[in-house]
């Protein structure tokens, strides 16, 4: 399926870069933590984005979410806290998942996936990191200084539907009317 032979290079993650509005959220290592973080996704994005934009950065968080759960802290107790932070930039989305699990290489993970002939829709794992990676322009996952892992996904909002929407939310944020009732 040649949709997800592609290959992509990240580009240079903007480590420090501002962004416009941080949201941030932390769950336990539960797959019923899902629910909530979808709830808390939609009510900073839905309003911004289109609904494709949307759509994808849902599903890449959803798939990010539950590889962390499964595999990144699939020895870990169920206490372990899983980190999410959602940012907004001019132009550019970027979601962020900490984890506590050990490190893997995600490019030669997804090259080995690349590599396979089977279509990755008839396989019964391993399609997330597929999905997350043709979902957004950017993905890495990045070993910090503190011993935790930090998936970073990034998708490319742009147009004059965002620039309304955004110019909406700052409004509303500073006269506090109830259009967005979103706060962090």
């Amino acid at each position: 399926m040649a949709l997800f032979r592609k290959t992509r290079k990240n580009a240079l993650l903007r480590r420090n870069e501002k962004p416009l509005k941080q949201f941030r959220l932390q769950v336990e290592t539960e797959l019923e933590a899902l629910t909530v973080i979808l709830q808390w996704f939609e009510r900073i994005a839905k309003p911004l984005l289109l609904k494709k934009w949307f759509w994808q950065c849902q599903v890449a968080l959803a798939e990010g979410f539950t590889n962390t759960v499964r595999h990144a802290h699939q020895n870990l107790p169920p206490t372990t806290k899983i980190d999410l932070e959602v940012n907004l930039f001019v132009g550019c989305l970027e979601m962020r998942i900490w984890d506590w699990g050990k490190p893997f290489d995600l490019e030669a993970k997804l090259k080995s996936l690349r590599q396979n002939n089977q279509d990755p829709l008839e396989k019964e794992g391993e399609r997330g990191l597929l999905f997350m990676q043709e979902l957004t322009d950017e993905l890495a996952y990045i070993r910090m200084s503190n011993q935790c892992n930090c998936l970073v996904m990034r998708k490319r909002i742009s147009g004059l539907s965002f620039v309304v929407c955004y110019l909406l939310f700052v409004i509303c944020s500073v006269v506090r009317c109830p259009l967005f009732l979103f706060r962090d």
